[in-house]
């Protein structure tokens, strides 16, 4: 979905993939998935779904829609999202990545037409990647059990409530035609998945438990976000 933080919700951009993928080898506590049982079943569901239905329209989209189109979808769906890390910078009382995702959005929805094209990263600003999660997070809200949920991928309690956030305040529910709106919402999720269309079998080749190593992944992910890169060692934290 648009509203979705793109690169929270799921494993999400192939370098940045790639790296979440190798850390996850490294296990996680196992006190952070006491529902273990029941996010294994929903992510049995996920994966049939997800293999059978989501996965064949991405592949079709990638196959029939040209690149330049598809990086466009992106690109705009991007500034969106680079609008909302701007305000939890400014949450989170982080100045320069406030700074750098505002000249992103202004820069991108100006000279890039509406973030048709992404001139921001060709000038080497930097996206912050902020999202309501990790300012939750930043706030003091404890992470609260891990969860899988079909279709949307790996969670928290702490994250999905940032994700409930963020989609009441996108401008894609704003929008009253409800067939135009839900062609948004479909063209996102299709974009999102089409952006990890190779992550099953990097999953396939590095794990013998896919569950634990995507769970793994995506927890020490955003820990690192949470942290800005620089997350203290665990028996530091409170």
């Amino acid at each position: 979905m648009i509203e979705i933080p793109r690169a929270a919700a799921m494993l999400t951009g192939s370098v940045a993939l790639t790296a979440v993928l190798l850390a996850g080898c490294a296990a996680a506590p196992s006190r952070v998935d006491p529902l273990e049982p029941m996010n294994r079943a929903l992510y049995e569901v996920h994966d049939v779904v997800d293999t059978n239905l989501v996965k064949p329209i991405a592949q079709a989209y990638v196959d029939v829609v040209p690149r330049p189109i598809r990086v466009a979808v992106s690109n705009v769906f991007n500034n969106i999202d680079d609008l909302f890390s701007a305000i939890n910078s400014a949450l989170q009382g982080k100045p320069d990545k406030f700074g750098n995702d505002m000249g992103r959005v202004i820069l991108n929805t100006g000279l890039g037409v509406g973030g048709i094209f992404d001139l921001a990263s060709e000038m080497g600003i930097e996206r912050g990647n902020e999202d309501f999660g990790q300012t939750f997070g930043v706030w003091g809200f404890g992470q609260g059990p891990y969860l899988f949920v079909p279709l949307f991928g790996p969670t928290t309690v702490r994250d999905g409530t940032g994700l409930v956030v963020r989609i009441a305040l996108g401008p894609v529910g704003t929008i009253p035609d409800v067939a135009l709106r839900n062609s948004l919402y479909g063209l996102g999720a299709v974009d999102l998945r089409a952006q990890v269309i190779g992550a099953g079998e990097l999953v396939d080749t590095a794990a013998l438990d896919r569950y634990l190593f995507i769970r793994n992944a995506y927890l020490q992910r955003r820990r690192y976000l949470l942290y800005d890169g620089n997350p203290p060692r665990e028996n530091e934290e409170e």
